[in-house]
């Protein structure tokens, strides 16, 4: 029995005092405000205040609490720095917000008006995968300065104005609920067996007898045990993957078995015991290995381990290139990249009567719930996806992760299963971005005009499908960047691997193909003599051209995106020329690159469905169903309801996504949702609109106000009372589905593969250290259309966050299988990582979206690596072929440049 100071009480606990604090915490006193991200110490999402002093409460014991005064985020006293995070953007997901609160607390007790550098150094062991920091910076550097009233927008204003979340406020004080944090009374844990190698075959013995010799365990499942078809994929005509493999894994990590019983005995159970026997088998790890006549055949009918080739072609491009003033080849390789989202899959289900739910995170409710009732045999009515809030996807959250897992056990044993993956187990399971190896030949005229473009790619997408068709197809469609180009042929294809399931990782290929595609276009610039900014906005597509697919474009944003960057562009240029003529070692370069990117699926369906009622008593409520993964679609989407139906954003009630409540909105992917469900909300806004207005017998633009049971607008007056109500219990309602009209790409490649196109160009200043090769990435300036600009706060913070991982993708992350399974071996931007970023928030409406919206999340990412490999190049004339660029790959490169 243990005695602990808990935010300014004292509580008993039993406990082994070598128990960490933060289980302590989280599961003896149910602060789950403690987040628990590594175990390790690397990320800090469990810091909490001892004494006053920020620790890891995963590094911390029992015993080194008791006698101390603990403070978590529930107990914080600090409205002014959470009313500054809710201001500034600074919490976006929410997984590490708790854990940056009680760090910048520490600080400001000492330091009530930090500077930079020192909100840097206070926080500089907290991890943030969504925001860049940017934004958490500010809200610690004025937390104690006045802040404006919260923006509440008129009726008909709510889009372009900077709302606070409106989910902000439980990220802020510890009551967000992610999918570790829901655990019902007398739960049961879930632990998976998973393979330790590549490749191997495997047996289980007899589970029954290992059971009955581990106390508390109740049962071993199986893949005997699943009833349905033992297959998930997110594209289903290739699925391929099983959720517990049968006789044989094709990867690292691969669950095999599941262990369910009461907490404690599944911590202390003897894994080392458990009746399995490996086979392993020679493996192959690389699409050049995988290609090889004699390599082992990773699937039944896909020969030579090729999943799926993508093409696009149109000219004659071998002719148009062969007679180029200018030609430009290059080879470039890029790594595995995890997504490193701070919370660890989990989740927990149970049974209710005979509806199996399932409470876990997740960026796609409705496919998870398509993919556990195949695989339970279940009917879809009897699978509720209850998506917690979820800390991080960018894309890997799309696939299954717990679910069917949790799923099988709560059927099995009757009871409440839940299961929170180690950093480990995360990061060796889960999926991670392609790794490609790409070719390419781009040619120009005299005068610096393209004229053809060939393009080769290989992309590992490791043992299973996943989303390895989407960048197969994908990535041909926008080789090219935003840029004409006469004469066009590009190829790609996804080759199977022993590595991990490579998957969606915002951009689906796309960041890896603007690498050397913005790469070849600075040589042909530099070869035509022509400023590298100008030879791009020279050939960048404008309203009425053409894309490679024989798509014609309207509100074509990238020549505005472009032309934002020329005044910095030119002061750099001058301001590194007199930098570099006075320092030796010390160099400076600046570099510049673009992007385009089709929002929503390419040549699919991708319908959204939003629904919206008034009760009699005048509750408006809007079910929402798109997930908000953090890039802030509960806000944008509800934004664009309010102005579509005239009524202000603070009467909105929010609903969803929940499988059980609200219509399917498709998954959060593709930078889709301000588009495709922004779109679906907008006409149920005006349809519910034009059902009260007509009601009324008053023209479009009449004003709408909801008081209580009454909708009023001049003199006239609506009861809502003397409605009769719906199936879904509303006096007045709408419902919409939006479905972006495109074309199938035929075997050319030809067609209209999305119907909106968001475009952006960034500029990239760095220092580097050619003794050492490390580069600094001092600023960048980063231009995006929006096409309208919803909420400006959230996308800034889009930007920002998106620049934090393309500074990673491009300098430092490199995911090794097997031995980069944690946060301290893997590296991550920090805190004092990232660079000035100013944000250029360009609109060129598109006709498509709602009130002129275009996506954002994926595209901000892909022009910030190619834009800092450039400008290492600009500084040292070092070409940078295989990513990351680590400092003895930049070193390397400088000699080569110089021999």
């Amino acid at each position: 029995m243990s005695t602990l100071h808990i935010n300014g009480s004292a509580q008993k606990v039993t406990a082994d005092p070598a128990r960490r604090l933060s289980e302590v915490l989280r599961e003896d006193m149910g602060l789950r405000g403690t987040k628990v991200g590594c175990n390790a110490g690397d990320c800090g999402a469990c810091t909490v205040l001892l004494d006053g002093a920020p620790v890891c409460a995963c590094l911390t014991t029992l015993a080194q609490a008791e006698g101390k005064e603990i403070t978590t985020v529930e107990g914080l006293n600090a409205k002014n720095l959470q009313a500054a995070f809710l201001h500034y953007g600074a919490a976006q997901c929410g997984i590490c917000t708790p854990g940056m609160l009680m760090a910048a607390a520490a600080l400001l007790r000492d330091h009530p008006h930090p500077d930079k550098q020192q909100v840097e150094d206070a926080l500089g062991g907290v991890l943030c995968r969504c925001t860049g920091y940017t934004k958490i910076i500010q809200a610690v550097m004025h937390a104690n300065n006045p802040l404006p009233d919260p923006v509440n927008p008129k009726a008909g204003c709510a889009v372009g104005s900077a709302v606070v979340r409106l989910d902000g406020q439980p990220k802020v004080d510890g009551t967000e609920a992610f999918g570790a944090d829901h655990v019902p009374p007398d739960c049961l844990t879930v632990h998976a067996i998973r393979s330790p190698h590549h490749r191997a075959g495997f047996s289980i013995g007899d589970t029954v007898d290992w059971v009955l010799q581990n106390a508390g365990i109740e049962m071993v499942l199986t893949a005997a045990d699943i009833e349905g078809e033992n297959r998930f994929g997110v594209i289903p005509p290739f699925a391929d993957q099983p959720a517990l493999a049968q006789n044989h894994t094709r990867f690292r990590g691969e669950a095999v078995a599941l262990i369910v019983g009461e907490a404690g005995a599944v911590e202390t159970c003897d894994l080392a015991g458990f009746p399995i026997t490996w086979t392993p088998q020679p493996e192959t790890m690389n699409t050049d290995s995988a290609m090889l006549p004699d390599a082992p055949q990773l699937h039944e009918g896909r020969e030579g381990n090729l999943l799926i080739a993508g093409l696009v072609r149109h000219g004659d491009w071998e002719n148009r290139l062969e007679n180029s003033t200018h030609i430009a080849q290059t080879h470039i390789e890029t790594s595995y990249v995890e997504h490193a989202y701070i919370e660890p899959e989990a989740g927990v289900a149970w049974m209710d009567g005979d509806t199996l739910n399932i409470r876990a995170c997740t960026q796609a409710p409705v496919m998870d719930q398509e993919e556990v009732a195949k695989i339970l045999a279940l009917p879809m009515g009897r699978v509720r996806i209850i998506p917690s809030a979820t800390g991080g996807g960018f894309g890997s959250k799309l696939d299954v992760s717990v679910q069917p897992l949790i799923g099988l056990a709560a059927m099995k044993t009757g009871k409440a299963c839940r299961m929170t993956y180690t950093r480990s187990e995360s990061m060796s399971s889960t999926t991670k971005r392609h790794p490609a190896k790409m070719s390419a030949h781009i040619g120009c005229d005299a005068q610096g005009r393209l004229t053809a473009m060939h393009f080769d790619g290989d992309f590992n997408t490791g043992a299973y499908a996943s989303w390895g068709p989407t960048v197969a197809n994908r990535v041909p469609v926008h080789a090219s960047g935003p840029y004409k180009m006469p004469a066009y042929f590009a190829a790609a294809r996804a080759i199977h691997t022993n590595g991990p399931p490579s998957g969606a990782f915002r951009g689906f290929g796309v960041p890896q193909a603007a690498i050397i595609q913005e790469i070849l276009f600075d040589d042909l610039a530099i070869a035509a003599g022509i400023d590298r900014l100008e030879f791009r906005q020279n050939n960048a597509l404008r309203d009425g051209d053409r894309t490679q697919t024989g798509q014609l474009l309207t509100a074509v944003g990238i020549g505005a995106c472009l032309g934002a960057l020329v005044d910095p562009w030119q002061q750099a240029l001058a301001d590194n020329a007199r930098w570099n003529a006075a320092h030796d070692h010390i160099k400076r370069g600046v570099g510049v690159a673009s992007c385009w990117y089709g929002c929503g699926n390419t040549s699919l369906p991708n319908p959204s469905t939003i629904l919206a009622g008034i009760t009699p008593d005048g509750q408006l409520t809007l079910h929402q169903g798109a997930t908000d993964i953090g890039q802030g679609s509960n806000t944008v989407i509800a934004q664009i309801f309010a102005d579509a139906l005239g009524l202000p954003l603070s009467q909105i009630t929010l609903l969803g996504p929940d499988t059980g409540i609200t219509p399917d909105a498709g998954k959060t992917s593709a930078s889709r949702q301000t588009y495709v469900s922004g779109k679906a909300a907008e006409q149920t806004g005006r349809a519910l609109r034009a059902s009260i207005l007509q009601r009324l017998n008053l023209g479009e633009d009449a004003p709408l106000t909801l008081d209580g049971g009454y909708i009023t607008s001049w003199q006239s007056r609506l009861e809502l009372g003397a409605l009769a109500v719906d199936e879904h219990g509303y006096a007045l309602s709408a419902i919409s589905t939006y479905d972006p009209p495109t074309a199938p790409l035929d075997a050319d490649g030809q067609g209209t593969p999305y119907a909106v196109y968001g475009y952006g160009a960034q500029m990239a200043q760095i220092e580097i250290d050619t003794r050492l090769g490390t580069v600094n990435v001092r600023h960048i300036h980063a231009a995006h259309d929006l096409g309208r600009v919803i909420n400006p706060v959230l996308a800034t913070g889009q930007i920002e966050g998106g620049i934090a991982q393309g500074l990673g993708m491009a300098l430092m992350e490199e995911y090794i299988p097997g031995r980069t399974e944690n946060l301290h071996d893997y590296l991550i931007p920090t805190i004092g990582d990232m660079p000035e970023i100013t944000c250029i928030l360009i609109e060129d409406p598109d006709p498509h979206g709602p009130f002129g919206a275009k996506g954002l999340g994926e595209h901000v990412l892909i022009p910030t690596a190619p834009a800092i490999l450039n400008a290492i190049r600009d500084a040292t004339g070092a070409r940078i072929t295989r990513l990351p660029a680590l400092p003895y790959r930049v070193l390397n490169a400088i000699v080569e440049a110089k021999l």
